[in-house]
């Protein structure tokens, strides 16, 4: 017996396409909209997604392929993006700088909840053809999808915020101060707008551009990793001991900063839009499957990536400046002949950091090298995420909305709508007051998370949506 939702989206899914479909041939309930470009030919497809389609090698029979990973490897790295944030090297820091060893554990569970979370939303894109915003459009009454979109627009707005103002810090950093913050903003903008235009000259172009920003997050990090280095034997007993020792509100309100840091509700979004990138038949139940695989099998790669270089930061700041105080850290950079030692009071209090002193505070004891590879690394993390924050914007603002706008307006308007509120405070904050901001916007995170959750959870359990692909005990098969 149909419901009347599910009679009605069956009636509109019918009356777009023009044919009425057997379940056969697809195994989807939902179809993916059909073209509503003003003064487009009917038969001219509107993507909202990249053109291009990365073909599937249908000449391998083995139960695993490396060549079918390989062409299924992009979405996850480029989703993965979204863990390595400037927000996310904050948050790592301070947690490293706050509790040393002691919430690596925290950071585990998160990622690993992130991965099952990418699962479903990759699984949405992938059965029926629409990313998860589209589906909302097409499910939720006016009033709540509304709601919905605001909250994740401000998710989005409050995650390039961050991004944003960590590209500046990180110009500054190079630049030793000659670059401004709001000057640094500025440049973001620019270069944001050039990347986003790669894809122009190829979809595996612009992925393996991507891969090339991640890698140098690996480095940069890595290198800090290799001349802090950390105890091993204390790394460990963080990451598997989920306990905290001596913990108070401090490093409790860090904790729950690090799941809204690394769990972020627009990168469900984000990732079922880009698992629509492959040349994928939705009608053949066998080649649906297949690409559920590969896509779990790459997000895990990626994440795991994303994940030790996550632990790299922690890590550096929990062996060399946990339980710091400022007036140590102050000898320090006077020793070291560092411009920055007023960051640092002459007192006795614990040393508090963001991305700005956790570069110049690496300068001080390891080296000028290290301050510059720590901005190297944060600005690859900031100019990445913020080009994947865009992408978020343009999928959650077609979706829910129903735009059909040029790609160039689309951009403009989703870049303005982040950007505006970033550049204020860019040019009326001081750059090193800027943590109780970041703070304030990782917990904000973890307020919007909800609003991600319930819609991928209760899609992705509807057999009237994922047919034979719906959740099981066990978050499907």
């Amino acid at each position: 017996m149909k419901t009347a939702l599910e009679a009605d989206l069956e009636e509109e899914s019918l009356q777009e396409n023009g044919v009425i479909q057997t379940t056969q041939d697809q195994h989807s309930s939902i179809s993916p909209p059909a073209s509503t470009v003003s003064g487009a030919p009917d038969d001219e497809p509107f993507s909202t997604y990249f053109e291009e389609k990365v073909p599937i090698p249908e000449d391998v029979t083995q139960m695993f392929s490396f060549r079918k990973l390989w062409a299924f490897t992009g979405p996850g790295f480029l989703m993965s993006i979204a863990y390595l944030d400037p927000g996310n090297i904050e948050s790592d820091l301070q947690s490293g700088a706050k509790a040393g060893f002691k919430l690596l554990w925290v950071l585990l569970g998160a990622t690993i909840i992130g991965l099952l979370l990418q699962r479903l939303a990759a699984r949405l894109g992938v059965v029926t053809g629409m990313h998860l915003a589209e589906v909302c459009n097409r499910q939720y009454p006016t009033v709540p999808r509304i709601i919905l979109w605001l909250m994740v627009e401000l998710a989005i707005i409050g995650s390039d915020m961050q991004e944003v103002i960590g590209c500046a810090i990180a110009f500054n950093l190079l630049s030793v101060g000659r670059i401004p913050l709001w000057g640094g903003v500025l440049i973001t903008i620019i270069d944001t707008f050039v990347f986003l235009f790669l894809d122009k000259y190829g979809l595996r172009k612009l992925e393996a551009f991507f891969g090339f920003l991640i890698t140098i997050m690996a480095v940069s990090f890595g290198y800090e990793y290799v001349v802090v280095r950390p105890d091993q034997g204390e790394l460990l007993k963080g990451m598997f001991l989920p306990y905290c020792e001596g913990c108070g509100p401090a490093q409790m309100e860090q904790a729950v900063g690090i799941v809204g840091a690394v769990i972020m509700p627009h990168n469900i979004y984000l990732h079922s839009a880009l698992v629509k990138s492959r040349s994928i038949d939705r009608g053949n139940k066998k080649e649906v499957k297949e690409a559920n695989k590969y896509y779990f099998i790459e997000s895990t790669i990626a994440l795991f990536i994303s994940f030790l270089i996550n632990v790299f930061v922690v890590a550096v700041f929990a062996e060399a400046f946990y339980e710091k105080t400022n007036i140590e850290v102050n000898a320090m950079c006077n020793a070291s002949g560092s411009p920055h030692t007023d960051l640092f009071p002459l007192d006795n209090s614990r040393l508090q950091v963001d991305i700005y002193k956790g570069g110049v505070v690496l300068g001080c004891f390891f080296g000028p090298v290290a301050l510059y590879i720590w901005a190297i690394g944060i600005l690859a993390a900031g100019q990445s995420s913020t080009m994947t924050g865009t992408y978020s914007g343009q999928f959650v603002m077609e979706g829910f909305l129903n735009l059909r706008w040029s790609r160039f307006a689309r951009v403009l308007l989703t870049r303005s709508i982040a950007i505006f509120p970033t550049l204020l405070v860019a040019i009326f904050q001081d750059v090193q007051h800027l943590t109780g901001m970041n703070d304030f916007l990782n917990v904000l995170q973890s307020m919007q998370l909800p609003f991600a959750l319930i819609p991928i959870l209760t899609f992705t359990s509807l057999t009237s949506i994922m047919n034979d692909f719906a959740n099981g005990l066990a978050l499907g098969q």
